[in-house]
């Protein structure tokens, strides 16, 4: 009669305990706790900025011309190419001059016409000048003579004058280099019909060198004429000191910078057209005190740059916001956020949060004892003797005592 109810009360036992099983299964498990992370620190302080303001240029002529012909024509010929060193009064280019010889051949026969005219009014003159003095003739008649010949003499000097301005003509259809200097740009060729006054070459001339370079707008202000400017030669591997000659009043249209020549002294003898290094010295920081960190150290904050600062009392971390200057080769420069003493994360700042407990990471290296060299000396030949000692005859006496 019993055996019922113990089977029941087994089944019943079972299915309180494969009910406690299952709620145990579907429990969630407890919260593990936050991992306590070791991190480096480093402590802020001042340092001497080493970067420079340095601007990339090129070295120019003190002055470059734009050369074009004095007249319109058909240019048939350029005898100056890009980089050729020109002499003063050297050939550069030809246009067409067969209208302008024409034009003075015209002159010329107008010059020859009114050198006849002249010649008429003169002998016409002169012998009324003579009918005058055998009162032939009255002395208004004379006066008419006169004013003839001053006319044909007024036309004679305008033929003369036309017949200089036409061979002038002439002889602009011949560009020649009033300096001597270098052909940087050709900016006209053969076939092409010119209007008086286009450029054809563009000429630097011998003489004073500039170093040329651009600042932006926010420096241009600090830079003084007088102002001295260190300027690296590129290829040559050289340093020469210069002067502040020109600032540019206006902005480049393009670039919306600020041209800046500087004066090179004549031993610097840099080519025309390196490229050049230029470091003003009213821009210099070299040396000012600043905070600096490694960009290791910071993390982005929303739209702002932040850091980890330790708190030494409780080794927790809590967010900075920091903001940043500049740069400084691979370190940034904190302009405002930070103190000095304070200890900042430097390393792993991206696996931290708010309040977290950190512990200081400390290098450690094992390093081996290292017995002194006399020491080591001593212990092989002590282990020298003694392996001599055992390999030695006892002597006889010892051996007697022995028994």
């Amino acid at each position: 009669m019993n055996h019922p109810r113990r089977a029941i009360s087994l089944t019943l036992l079972l299915a309180v305990v494969g009910s406690a099983a299952m709620l145990g299964a579907c429990s969630r498990p407890a919260p593990q706790d936050e991992p306590i992370r070791a991190v480096k620190v480093l402590t802020v302080g001042t340092d001497a900025m080493q970067t420079r303001y340095e601007f990339a240029g090129e070295v120019r002529a003190r002055v470059e011309s734009r050369i074009g012909f004095r007249v319109a024509g058909k240019i048939i010929q350029r005898q100056a190419e890009l980089g050729q060193h020109v002499k003063a009064g050297q050939l550069l280019a030809q246009i067409d001059p067969q209208d302008y010889r024409l034009a003075a051949d015209a002159a010329r026969a107008q010059l020859a016409a009114a050198q006849t005219n002249l010649d008429l009014a003169a002998a016409d003159y002169q012998r009324f000048a003579t009918l005058k003095d055998q009162n032939f003739i009255s002395g208004a008649e004379l006066e008419r003579r006169q004013t003839t010949l001053k006319a044909a003499q007024a036309q004679l000097e305008q033929a003369q004058a036309q017949l200089r301005t036409q061979g002038n003509q002439a002889g602009y259809a011949n560009l020649v280099a009033e300096v001597a200097g270098v052909v940087t740009a050709v900016e006209a060729e053969p076939g092409q019909v010119v209007q008086a006054g286009t450029p054809v070459v563009r000429i630097a001339q011998d003489g004073p060198r500039d170093a040329v370079f651009s600042v932006p707008e926010d420096r241009v202000a600090a830079v003084k004429l007088g102002s001295g400017v260190r300027v690296r030669a590129w290829a040559l591997d050289r340093t020469v000191q210069g002067t502040v000659r020109e600032v540019a009043a206006s902005a480049d249209p393009v670039t919306r910078t600020y041209a800046v020549k500087v004066a090179l002294p004549a031993q610097a003898a840099l080519p025309l057209g390196a490229t050049i290094y230029a470091v003003p010295d009213a821009l210099s920081v070299a040396g000012a005190p600043v905070l600096k960190l490694p960009t290791s150290a910071l993390w982005q904050d929303g739209q702002a740059t932040a850091v980890w600062v330790l708190e030494p009392a409780t080794l927790t971390v809590r967010a900075q916001r920091v903001e940043v200057a500049t740069a400084d080769g691979n370190e940034a420069v904190i302009a405002a956020g930070l103190q000095p003493g304070m200890q900042v994360v430097a390393a792993g700042v991206h696996v931290l949060s708010p309040g977290q407990k950190v512990t200081i990471y400390e290098s450690k290296q094992a390093i081996a004892p290292v017995k002194p060299s006399s020491s080591a000396t001593e212990s092989v030949a002590n282990k020298g003797r003694a392996a001599s000692d055992a390999s030695a005859p006892v002597p006889a006496a010892s051996a007697s005592s022995a028994k």
